[in-house]
């Protein structure tokens, strides 16, 4: 194993994948023939479908499933959790004082750098989200948005054709 690269042994990897350096993954699922680029965390109980690339610098929390051939750009950053607080009652909080707020990313999407997802949300099928974006809603399939808050700009004219 690389001395730069942090994978826990209940990390399910698919075949070809090609993981850079200085990552960090636990607990999630990776598919066949996708790229993790350097110094991205993928934590428990996240799935990343086949032929996806992940950019460097990204972080992707827990309940977010990506379907694939999914391109993420640079630094995008997913949120769980509508409501973070640090204690509860006074109190510093544990897994147990929340629960976890699933997003998908839909196969053939592409998502620019410096991107914000928020949780409960669905990013559509073949959709783009613009750079530097906050997703605070569901994004159509087949659309371009962009903005913060990402607002639609438009529909995709044709889908691109992605080999299964």
């Amino acid at each position: 194993m690389n001395s730069y690269q942090c994978i826990a042994p209940d990390v399910k990897l698919g075949r070809n994948v090609k993981l850079s350096q200085f990552i960090n993954l636990y607990g999630c699922e990776i598919g066949d023939e996708t790229k993790i680029g350097a110094f991205v965390e993928v934590q428990k109980n996240a799935t990343i479908g086949k032929r996806c690339k992940i950019s460097s610098h990204t972080f992707v929390c827990e309940g977010v499933t990506i379907e694939d051939n999914v391109f993420i750009g640079h630094g995008v950053v997913f949120i769980n959790d509508s409501y973070p607080r640090a204690t509860t009652e006074g109190k510093l909080q544990t897994e147990a004082d929340w629960k976890v707020e699933r997003t998908v990313i839909k196969k053939g999407a592409s998502i620019g750098s410096g991107v914000t997802i928020l949780s409960n949300l669905t990013i559509g099928e073949n959709a783009i989200v613009g750079a530097g974006s906050v997703v605070t809603k569901d994004v159509p399939a087949n659309s371009i948005v962009a903005g913060n808050p990402a607002k639609l700009l438009r529909y995709i004219e044709q889908t691109l054709e992605v080999a299964e």
